[in-house]
């Protein structure tokens, strides 16, 4: 069960789906889909996050959010972006390094909508 800390309301550069990963937009206070692992990640669009451009869209910045995973996850796991937004496991390799969103709470595979404690940041492998 989510337990969000802090919600705040953007403006969608672009369409942002419910449960997927949030960067900052190019303006001010705008956001949009996180779509790679490099990007600055730093909230989830919580159930009411549903927003067309220009749109307002609610996002988890603190606590937990539930989230959309993208692939096979396992509780634990250092989570990501998919090209889409939604959440995977981050597995950098050496050398590579990779923003984060925060920890899977539970495990679950492609389409379930899992549990993430936000804490953006960067790993290193």
């Amino acid at each position: 069960m989510p337990n969000p800390v802090l919600i705040k309301t953007f403006v969608a550069e672009a369409a942002v789906t419910a449960y997927r990963i949030v960067k900052i937009g190019a303006a001010d206070g705008q956001v949009l889909h996180a779509a790679a692992n490099s990007e600055a990640m730093f909230a989830v669009a919580d159930a009411l996050g549903q927003a067309t451009v220009n749109g307002r869209v609610e996002c988890v910045l603190d606590g937990t959010a539930d989230v959309e995973y993208g692939g096979t996850v396992a509780r634990g796991d250092f989570l990501t972006a998919d090209s889409t937004g939604r959440a995977i496991a981050s597995a950098p390799g050496a050398g590579v390094n990779h923003r984060i969103i925060g920890i899977a709470l539970v495990s679950g595979v492609v389409g379930d909508i899992g549990l993430v404690q936000i804490a953006p940041g960067r790993i290193q492998g």
